[in-house]
This record gives structure tokens, C-alpha cells and sequence, in this order.
């Protein structure tokens, strides 16, 4: 599914980046998550790249156990720091070898450590579009952490019991729209879709 070798270190900090630049006023903009703002939004970032820590350590429990579907998340105090430390060390923790193998469980579903890893990069990928489309900020994601996010959702596209679940429905685009477009697009966002 996806290289162990892939570092999602570079994708990290540009949503590290993209964090930075939100500021207090758009915090309760609205994103393409239609039930979150940035504010959830942000939380959700946070959350994620804290259970994917604990995923890539095979480190079980609670956070790897909660269905991201669970609650709205919500940014907490100090989330300007918080926010970048937990992605630094997502990055981190995937650059070992021992976190892209044998099973692991996020968002209570258990799965092959290569998949989590690929979860991860589509999870920075789609939601830093996200963020960036919502705040108006400049994005271009890391050529690998996009090529891994294509592979993990063009797979997700062809199971026939895809309902929806985690994404929306699959937005057509053009066979020759840019690779974003079309990742947008496999999450079940448009990829024209501005604030």
C-alpha cells in the first residue's frame, strides 16, 4: 500500500505551517467538513496526530480505540503549541521502520501498520486542504504524502460496501485534474469548494 520509507515529516510541517497561520477570527469559519469548523477542525488535526503516535507505536488504548466519528473534536487551550508538537512527533514516530509493520489499531479499527501509514498521509493531506481552503491560505502538499493519500483512497473507491463511512461520496472530476483535484475529490469533497 504505501513504502515504509515514506517520511511523513514534510506533510507534517506544512500542516504545521497551515496551523500557524490561522488566526483568532477564523476559528469559527466554516471548512469543508460541513459539521466542522476551523476551530474542530484544528482539533481534529490535534487528535489525530496524537492517535497516530500511539498507532505507530502500537501503544493501544483509548486514543487509538475512539472513532473519529465519536464527538466534534475541539481545539484546547495552548493549541497553537500543541497542535505543531503533536505532528512533529507523528512525523517522528513514522520514521521508524517497526511502525509500518505487523497490525495496529486508529480510530478503532484494527489494520496492517502500512495502512495506518498511509491513513496518516491521507489524513495530513486531505485535512490540510481543509484548513488551507478554509483560511485562505496557500497549499501545496508534499509530492509523497499526496501520491501515498491517492493510492489509500483510489482502493477506498473501488470497495463496493463504501457507503460513504468515513468520505463522502466520490465527486467526479476530469481523469486529467490535477492529482489533488482528484484526491480532494476521492475524499468526497469538491475540489472548487471555497468558503
Amino acid at each position: 500500500m504505501t513504502d515504509p520509507t515514506l517520511d511523513l515529516g514534510p506533510q507534517a510541517l506544512i500542516v504545521a505551517r497551515l496551523v500557524a497561520g490561522v488566526t483568532e477570527r477564523q476559528l469559527h469559519d466554516v471548512t469543508p467538513c460541513p459539521a466542522y469548523e476551523v476551530r474542530h477542525m484544528l482539533g481534529h488535526v490535534g487528535g489525530l496526530a496524537v492517535a497516530f503516535c500511539d498507532a505507530g507505536r502500537k501503544n493501544l488504548g483509548a486514543r487509538t480505540d475512539r472513532s473519529p466519528d465519536a464527538a466534534v473534536p475541539d481545539i484546547a487551550p495552548g493549541w497553537r503549541e500543541t497542535v505543531p508538537e503533536a505532528l512533529g512527533e507523528l512525523a517522528e514516530v513514522w520514521r521508524d521502520p517497526a511502525a509500518w509493520t505487523g497490525e495496529t489499531r486508529a480510530g478503532g479499527v484494527t489494520l496492517p501498520g502500512a495502512v495506518a501509514g498511509a491513513v496518516a498521509a491521507d489524513e495530513l493531506v486531505v485535512h490540510g486542504w481543509d484548513l488551507a481552503r478554509a483560511t485562505g491560505q496557500e497549499y501545496e502538499p508534499d509530492a509523497a504524502a499526496l501520491h501515498a493519500s491517492y493510492g489509500f483512497l483510489a482502493a477506498a473507491a473501488q470497495d463496493p460496501g463504501r457507503d460513504g463511512g468515513p468520505f463522502g461520496p466520490v465527486v467526479q472530476v476530469p481523469d486529467d485534474a490535477p492529482l489533488l483535484d482528484r484526491v480532494i475529490a476521492l475524499s468526497g469533497r469538491d475540489p472548487g469548494w471555497k468558503s
